[in-house]
């Protein structure tokens, strides 16, 4: 298997995951959402905002981290000393999780008390045990994407979604019947968690005897160089990478807490803060919820892209780094678009769906669409991360975060929440836009050069269709049940939108056939046969 079909396949796996995980945590909010009243949704969701904060800051930095002085390690054929990181990283974990789990476990009642929801107490503590798990899960999932293996990762996460999903609602069913209260529901939904935390654990260790069982045959033994690297030595090594990758990949989450926090006093003056209460229950289920759909695949493409940058750089294997450089970064453009269009055109469709009412379907649209830029912000932080480029990344972050909040401020005055939703838009734009700049003054590259032209129109012309379906499509909740109509029209405007923008890309010239020869044979197959709508000229053309 060629490096760029490696690349895309691991992409590819890590995309599926992602995806899986994701329809499974939108699946999880329906039924709890009928399981519980407010108070039980109150108090599961603050232990599990809570739960995915501390778990960020335990984990976030350090598999990448880990990734991409793992992926060194190997491409300049030093594997004792890659071995010798990774031990060190599963020591940190170990301690970290019991420390965490133990702090979040003992001041429960104080997190819960500050947050103005006693009730989530206890399920703030029923997750607390999770967290012993999870450091160790993050570290192993780092060290086989710097070996390029990430079918571990991808089933682990998908496995621990099935495990957490199942039992957060077989046991916040099972103590409804029984007659407990809805604070006591929710501490046995959020001990679903835990489930989920000792399944992942299980196929990561299940992967981890499989290689180790390969290394060991003796075709591929390899020989170490006998350096004993000091633990000190690599925890330094480890921090001084890990501390900016961390401030850096906290860009979304700090771009909604900013949301959920300035949201009402913003614009309490305007509408009252009854009403901008109400944007903000709109603004993080809904909008939020939809937006996190279209940055999947470029997720998934910014984890399997650093241990391939980084060993690219450390070999100094310029031409190789371009290519990879301008692979990611068309897959992650080219890929992103039809969903952002497909969701953004039928945002009404997919509102009527998703949800209890129709509320907020503009949000969800504006939203949705300012997400084609965070999925551009994303893959260049992990090229800037692969080059060893993460204190600079870190800084554009910062300034990315200062754009977002005076832009909140300044637009909220004129466009209310929209202005809010804009403001956030404008930060991914932002530190894109730096981000492209400094890549470019590394390595000379080319996104997509004189193709921008036709993939604007394809872009426009699959949208326009999708609109005008979606809109035909709302009539039918006239002639059947609501629900039913929007399901339809979701499906019909979705595949239309996604096979109009790939025919147009091919007509365009957007995609050429030489760079399809290099695509994984299943890609092949698939696109082959459209390169007949291909004009002639257009093919002769093609870079």
């Amino acid at each position: 298997m060629s490096k760029k079909e490696s690349f895309i396949k691991g992409t590819l796996i890590l995309a599926a995951a992602a995806l899986v995980a994701r329809v499974l945590g939108i699946f999880q909010r329906v039924p709890l959402e009928h399981l519980f009243n407010d108070i039980g949704n109150t108090a599961f969701t603050q232990a599990n905002n809570i739960y995915l904060m501390l778990l960020t800051l335990a984990t976030a930095g350090i598999p990448s981290t880990l990734s991409k002085m793992i992926s060194e390690r190997y491409a300049l054929n030093r594997p004792d000393e890659a071995r010798q990181i990774y031990r060190a990283a599963l020591i940190f974990a170990a301690v970290s999780g019991v420390l965490i789990s133990i702090v979040l476990f003992a001041g429960a009642q104080l997190i819960a008390n500050l947050s103005g929801v006693p009730e989530s107490a206890a399920a703030i503590r029923a997750i607390a045990p999770a967290l012993l798990l999870f450091p160790a899960i993050a570290m192993m999932r780092g060290y086989f994407q710097g070996r390029n293996n990430m079918a571990a990762g991808g089933i682990s996460q998908i496995v621990e979604q099935i495990a957490r999903v199942a039992t957060a609602i077989l046991l916040a069913y099972i103590l409804l019947k029984q007659g407990y209260d809805n604070p006591t529901m929710a501490a046995g939904a959020a001990f679903g968690s835990v489930f989920g935390s000792i399944a992942a654990f299980a196929v990561m260790i299940y992967y981890g005897v499989k290689m180790r069982r390969d290394e060991q045959s003796p075709d591929r033994l390899q020989a170490g160089t006998g350096i004993k690297l000091p633990l000190r030595s690599i925890y330094k090594d480890i921090f001084t990478l890990s501390i900016p990758i961390v401030l850096a990949g906290m860009t979304i989450q700090a771009v909604y807490f900013i949301d959920s926090t300035l949201t009402v006093p913003l614009l309490s003056g305007s509408i009252g803060t009854a009403e901008a209460t109400a944007m903000v229950a709109i603004l993080g289920p809904k909008a939020q919820s939809v937006a996190g759909i279209p940055p999947v695949l470029a997720i998934a493409l910014s984890t399997s892209l650093i241990p391939v940058i980084s060993a690219a750089y450390a070999r100094k294997d310029e031409e190789h780094l371009k290519r990879q450089m301008t692979l990611a970064l068309r897959i992650s453009i080219l890929t992103g678009t039809p969903i952002v269009l497909a969701l953004v055109t039928a945002a009404h469709s997919v509102n009527g769906l998703l949800f209890k009412d129709l509320s907020g379907t503009g949000m969800i649209a504006l939203l949705t669409f300012g997400t084609i830029f965070q999925i551009t912000m994303m893959t260049t932080n992990s090229i800037l991360l692969g080059m060893g480029k993460s204190r600079t990344s870190m800084y554009y972050v910062l300034g990315g975060i200062l754009v977002k909040l005076a832009g909140s401020f300044v637009l909220s005055r004129f466009m209310g929440i929209y202005g809010i939703i804009l403001a956030t838009a404008l930060c991914f734009i932002f530190i894109t836009l730096l981000n492209l700049r400094l890549l470019k003054q590394i390595v000379p590259f080319r996104i997509m050069g004189s193709r921008w032209a036709g993939y604007g129109l394809a872009a426009a012309v699959s949208a326009g269709i999708g609109y005008g379906l979606n809109a035909a499509g709302i009539l039918l909740t006239d002639m059947m049940p609501a629900r039913l109509a929007y399901l339809l029209t979701c499906l019909v405007v979705g595949a239309a939108v996604v096979v109009v923008y790939l025919v147009l890309l091919v007509v365009f010239g957007v995609i050429s056939r030489q760079e399809i020869s290099g695509y994984p044979r299943p890609l092949q197959k698939a696109l082959r046969p459209l390169m007949r709508f291909q004009p002639a000229r257009v093919r002769a053309d093609g870079e």
